[in-house]
């Protein structure tokens, strides 16, 4: 469990004002000294993670955060980190103390609620003081469960766990399947796997790891190639594959040595599906037919990776887009958790799979970009429009495919 991503993870985010306890609580929650413990008001500054497992939910990742009540430059950047934390966190815990509800708890738990994440309250220090009556009648009658608790003295922890248990989001527990959906039981994939200058030494990358056990705990047949050995594989199969996977960056080969009869896709564009809304990238990819020279077009990808030679998001994407406009596009990189707040500067984001992040952040992420009209799309299906074979990867996703088909 300890080996499993933090993008496969629940989040579980602890947040409320300063020197509230919410490092205790979450040291007293996991058994461990995960966050340093302080009498002086924001010794957290940036998130602190702790992944581990909570039976019998599964593997977790907590995140301790900053106060939202910060004061200063300083402490301005690190209440600007809490909020980032909002974007990627699948189940809130509130914390306060007893006496100590105001507007700030009042203003959080409301943009929570907002954002649609679950969320439960933990008043801490219970053995200094209870909560209001009316304050927990308050709290119930918006249908919002509340839990006292000492993380000091371990009080109402055991109980906070279970309420945890309880309000983490169903979907979350029975994870979507990556690709273990289009190929039957005992039927064979076949993944083209590039061994390239970007291509781990001595591993795969993670979305090829995680595609290869979906589809082996589906009960499928993964079968592995190179792009140069794709034609022999699928020749030595006696029976056509169910679906062939490849790499995005080789999709002009594969696409010319896989018969047209058998489904192709990418691995790009089976984690626009798995980590966001797959239908909204493919609607996001129709602004490629209308960029124009000198547009400003933003690139983000969830890791951080150092970018080398001919690397598919600084160096690939940015040529196939200036050849298919035909003129010189402006572009701009983003990485990690960074991201413009405004970006209505730009007339379209091309998005990475997101295989480090939750389903939530990459969520987020599109939902924001749509909600002030900046189409977003993804790395594998704005390859797959620049090299015009968009409609036959997305063959193996009829709701998808008619969405494109449809838009254009």
């Amino acid at each position: 469990m300890l080996k499993t991503p933090r993008g496969m993870r629940i989040h579980i985010g602890l947040f409320g004002r300063r020197n509230v306890g919410k490092s205790s609580l979450l040291n007293a929650i996991t058994r461990q000294q995960v966050s340093i413990v302080s009498d002086v008001a924001g010794t957290t500054t940036d998130p602190v993670e702790k992944p581990m497992e909570l039976l019998p939910l599964g593997p977790v990742v907590f995140i301790d955060t900053a106060g939202v009540d910060d004061e200063g430059a300083l402490g301005q950047l690190r209440v600007k980190k809490t909020h980032q934390v909002f974007d990627r966190t699948d189940l809130a815990v509130l914390v306060a103390e007893a006496n100590a509800w105001g507007t700030f708890e009042d203003r959080m738990l409301n943009e929570l609620l907002e954002r649609k994440i679950p969320v439960l309250i933990a008043f801490n220090k219970c053995d200094i003081q209870e909560p209001d009556p009316l304050l927990l009648g308050s709290i119930s009658d918006r249908k919002i469960s509340a839990v006292t608790v000492s993380a000091l003295l371990g009080q109402g922890i055991a109980r906070l766990r279970q309420e945890l248990l309880e309000h983490a989001p169903a979907e979350l527990i029975d994870n979507p399947t990556i690709a273990g959906d289009l190929v039957a039981p005992g039927e064979a994939a076949v993944l083209v796997i590039p061994i390239d200058k970007e291509a781990p030494k001595g591993r795969l990358i993670l979305p090829q790891v995680q595609t290869i056990r979906d589809l082996l705990d589906s009960d499928a047949v993964c079968v592995m190639a190179k792009e140069r050995e794709l034609r022999r594989a699928l020749e030595n199969l006696k029976t056509p594959p169910g679906l062939v996977i490849t790499d995005s960056q080789a999709f002009l080969k594969v696409a010319a040595d896989v018969p047209p009869d058998i489904p192709l896709t990418s691995f790009s564009i089976l984690f626009a599906r798995f980590k966001g809304d797959l239908t909204a990238m493919v609607e996001g990819v129709r602004m490629i037919d209308h960029l124009k020279p000198g547009d400003r077009v933003l690139i983000a990808e969830a890791c951080t990776h150092h970018p080398i030679a001919e690397d598919i998001g600084t160096v690939k994407i940015p040529r196939w887009l200036t050849q298919y406009v035909g003129g010189r596009l402006e572009f701009n990189h983003v990485r990690g958790h960074d991201f413009p707040a405004d970006v209505t500067p730009y007339k379209l984001i091309v998005h990475c799979g997101a295989c480090m992040w939750n389903r939530r952040e990459m969520l987020t992420r599109i939902y924001n970009c749509r909600q002030v009209g900046v189409p977003i799309t993804n790395y594998g299906i704005a390859i797959a429009c620049s090299l015009g074979i968009l409609e036959r990867a997305l063959a193996p996703f009829p709701a998808a495919l008619e969405v494109y088909r449809h838009a254009r």
